[in-house]
Order: structure tokens, then C-alpha cells, then sequence
């Protein structure tokens, strides 16, 4: 891979905002176009570019498969978490208002919640996608390209 030196710096200069994307994306779903779902897909393609560059090992160095699994619980949890929270709170299941005494911000903290469970799960979905489908044994080597 060292024979790659274009692709290893422009990929080094796009991560950081293809992930600054990402958590806008996230923190701006409740006020326009996007939520958990797109910014999960953008977040695990910053690390998938990464992977693809620089190796699956490297990538799972930093990220190791435990920890992807651990994600998608996570993501769940905190979706459903945000919906037993309601309902210990005296709602139903998702019902936002009764998060805050003002039901308006109630409901933005109930979707913020939610967004945030499902751009966890994603996440780690894409992510243990292509750990998956990376982790395969290669038919070609590097130097065939």
C-alpha cells in the first residue's frame, strides 16, 4: 500500500469533514432533510473509505469487531430506551411530550433521542456490512492492480 500516496493523503484530508458532515447531518434532522439514518450511512463511509485505503486491519485496530457489535445494541437501546423512558414518565410508547413540561421540547428532545438511536445503529449495521464483506480473503493481490 505505500505505492498509494495520493490516495492516503486526499483520503486523510476528507475524513475529518466527511464526519463533521455526518454529525451535522445528525444534530440537524429535526430541521431539515436528514436524521439518524442518513448521518449513520455518512459517518461509516468516512471509516469504510478509510478502511478501503488503508487496510481493513488498520481500521479494525481502531474499531474492532466487539465494538461494532456493542454499537448496534447501543443504537437500539437508546431507541427503546427513549420510548420505556416515556412511558415510565406516565405516556405511551414514543410519546414525547411528557419528556419536558413543554410538550414542543419535549418533542425535540424525543427525536433527538430516537435520531441518535438509529445513527448509532446504522452505523455499526454498515460498518459490520463491510467488515463482513472486506474481511473475505482477496483474489487478487495488491501488486495485480
Amino acid at each position: 500500500m505505500d505505492h498509494h500516496l495520493i490516495l492516503r493523503v486526499v483520503t486523510q484530508i476528507l475524513v475529518a469533514p466527511i464526519l463533521l458532515y455526518g454529525l451535522y447531518v445528525q444534530f440537524h434532522g429535526d430541521f431539515g432533510p436528514g436524521g439518524g439514518f442518513q448521518a449513520g450511512v455518512i459517518f461509516a463511509v468516512g471509516f469504510i473509505l478509510y478502511g478501503i485505503v488503508f487496510g481493513l486491519r488498520r481500521l479494525r485496530s481502531k474499531f474492532p469487531d466487539h465494538v461494532i457489535h456493542k454499537l448496534v445494541a447501543l443504537g437500539v437501546l437508546i431507541y427503546a430506551g427513549t420510548g420505556v423512558v416515556n412511558m415510565a414518565l406516565g405516556g405511551n410508547f414514543l410519546d414525547y411530550n411528557v419528556l419536558s413540561p413543554d410538550p414542543v421540547q419535549g418533542q425535540h428532545w424525543g427525536i433527538i433521542a430516537v435520531e441518535l438511536g438509529v445513527g448509532v445503529t446504522v452505523f455499526g449495521v454498515m460498518m459490520a456490512i463491510y467488515y463482513a464483506f472486506a474481511g473475505r480473503p482477496p483474489s487478487l493481490d495488491d501488486k495485480d492492480w
